[in-house]
């Protein structure tokens, strides 16, 4: 199985040249570690930012320079800082080539659950729901199983929902898998030294399996 680096790893293989990206917070934010040094890529923050940077070294954070999970970062030379209205009007203007966001469940028809437990105090769902509403492609990266080792990826989604019919790509510790446009994933590749077998297991939603499956290459 692929641990949070792994599946950062993995979607960074995603990202093509030329690219603005936008980084959710957990998992995708570690995605900015692995972009292949022969491209170019402009990393966007929906708070006001393009040309984001990696993170900082220890000792050398400035407060003032955040991305939207309010991690300290460095902006790249050549960045651009504005405020949040021209970094939404270039999300909705779908500017941004790809959208990469974590989840809590994704359905076999694209839908996906990322903002809200119920029960739980939560400030809103910020940005994600313009993300999902706006990208035209959008890769999650997730985890497969919760802790009580149930399925994530659903028939329907259980928690409130962020966006529908909108998530194309999903990649766990298990496995990568495309949301198929009549609904349904299908497996593509599978971690190292995970079988078939085991994420037929862990999948809820309709799974599709053409073939021999690959293992996937880091």
């Amino acid at each position: 199985m692929l641990d949070k680096e792994g599946i950062a790893k993995r979607i960074a293989k995603e990202i093509k040249d030329g690219y603005y990206v936008n980084l959710g917070i957990g998992i995708p934010t570690l995605v900015a570690n692995y972009l292949p040094k022969n491209i170019d890529v402009v990393l966007q923050s929906e708070n006001g930012l393009l040309g984001m940077g990696p993170f900082p070294f220890e000792g050398e954070e400035d407060a003032d320079v955040i991305n939207a999970g309010k991690q300290t970062i460095t902006m790249l030379p050549g960045s651009a800082v504005f405020d949040s209205a021209m970094s939404f009007g270039m999300i909705r203007a779908k500017k941004v080539n790809l959208t990469i966001l974590g989840a809590m469940e994704v359905s076999e028809n694209g839908d996906i659950a990322n903002w809200k437990i119920p029960g739980k105090m939560v400030k809103g769902m910020g940005g994600a729901m313009d993300l999902v509403a706006s990208a035209d492609n959008i890769i999650v990266a997730m985890q497969h199983v919760n802790k009580a080792g149930e399925s994530k990826l659903l028939p329907n989604c259980t928690l409130p929902l962020t966006g529908v019919h909108c998530v194309k790509k999903i990649v766990t510790e298990l496995a990568v898998l495309d949301v198929l446009p009549g609904g349904g994933f299908k497996l593509l590749e599978r971690a190292p030294g995970v079988s078939v077998d085991e994420i037929i297991k862990a999948t809820a939603g309709k799974l599709v399996i053409e073939g021999d499956v690959p293992e996937m290459i880091l």
